[in-house]
């Protein structure tokens, strides 16, 4: 299986000979739609693997569109108070609730998904579990590929997005739109083609990952890419557990889980994520596509860094400092890129 290759599971093979104590069944809950790959391809493997693991012990039932209720925004809160055992959620989501971890969805940061998600979650295991998601047991973190301007009308230069009305799915997001001239609009992930059609939007900020599960290859023409190794853009993304939930879990259940979270994981849903942007950008490739390069991407580079300026102060008055986590986001990625 491509999961226990990637996730190099040695110790789960021994897991999978055990007998567990209990049976186990664990609701998880998430808000993509259920063609998206992180549902298909990441999630319902990652079932797979814990129940094969465990003999058939361990059970995930998943649900995916929210359709447990609520808004993703809440999601966190489900999994914290124990509405549902687990959740797979995005902490921009909650603007101003994780601050610490929006260091790597500033702009132009990221240039390798897999490095980026592997340093997110050293940073998460290192520190962050116990500052910012100390209500929920962490399992995986990571993020998506390189964010991608989708609109109606073409964009072909920093002039072109002045004044169109985007969906910016984060608040760096949110703000990113706001240093280049567009107007930003909160728009959930599933509601996007339904305000595409009205006109409430023009335009969305998508990894291509997602655009086959939402059709957005049907209702506009129009996509922008950046030929350069930073994103423009990408999105944090987290599956946390409740703490009552995974501390209850018999011995046994709970070492088959944390032989199957973790560090391994986290890089399993980056490629997921990363093979699934190329099937996207496929789909779509009779629609008409930019990509910037040179002068062109230097000059939105720059219309950015700004941004940089207000997140330093945002973290000076939040009680840390925005440069050195800058800085500890950076080493880390630069040492995972080689590991």
């Amino acid at each position: 299986m491509k999961l226990l290759r990637l996730i190099g599971f040695v110790a789960g093979l021994w897991c999978s000979t055990s007998i567990l104590a209990a049976d186990v069944t664990l609701r998880l809950h998430h808000f993509l739609p259920p063609g998206a790959p992180l549902h298909q391809k990441f999630l319902e493997e990652w079932e797979v693997a814990l129940e094969s693991a465990s003999n058939g012990r361990i059970d995930i039932e998943i649900y995916p569109g929210m359709s447990l209720g609520g808004k993703p925004a809440e999601l966190f809160d489900q999994a914290a108070q124990g509405a549902v055992d687990i959740v797979l959620t995005v902490p921009g989501y909650s603007p101003g609730r994780f601050k610490r971890s929006e260091v790597f969805e500033l702009p132009f940061l990221m240039e390798d998904s897999v490095a980026t998600s592997k340093a997110l979650w050293d940073l998460i295991d290192s520190e962050l579990q116990q500052v910012e998601y100390n209500d929920a047991k962490i399992l995986a973190a990571w993020v998506h590929g390189p964010g991608v301007v989708h609109t109606r009308q073409p964009v072909q230069q920093l002039e072109d997005i002045s004044g169109m009305l985007i969906r910016g799915p984060t608040r760096l997001a949110t703000e990113l739109l706001r240093e280049l001239g567009a107007q930003p609009v909160a728009t959930p992930l599933p509601s996007i083609p339904e305000n595409l059609n009205s006109g409430k939007i023009s335009g969305t900020l998508l990894p291509w990952e997602v655009t086959p599960a939402i059709k957005l290859g049907d209702i506009i023409d129009n996509h922008l890419e950046f030929d350069d190794k930073r994103a423009m853009y990408t999105t944090t993304f987290v599956m946390a557990m409740n703490w009552d939930a995974y501390n209850g879990l018999p011995g046994d259940a709970r070492q088959v889980l944390d032989n199957f979270t973790g560090k391994g994981l986290s890089a399993f849903a980056a490629e997921v994520m990363a093979g699934a942007d190329a099937y996207g950008r496929l789909v779509a490739s009779n629609n008409n596509l930019t990509v910037l390069k040179g002068p062109e991407v230097q000059r939105w580079i720059v219309q950015a860094q700004p941004l940089y300026n207000r997140w330093f102060a945002y973290a000076k008055e939040n009680g840390f400092d925005g440069s050195a986590m800058l800085g500890k986001a950076r080493e880390l990625i630069q040492y995972n890129r080689w590991r």
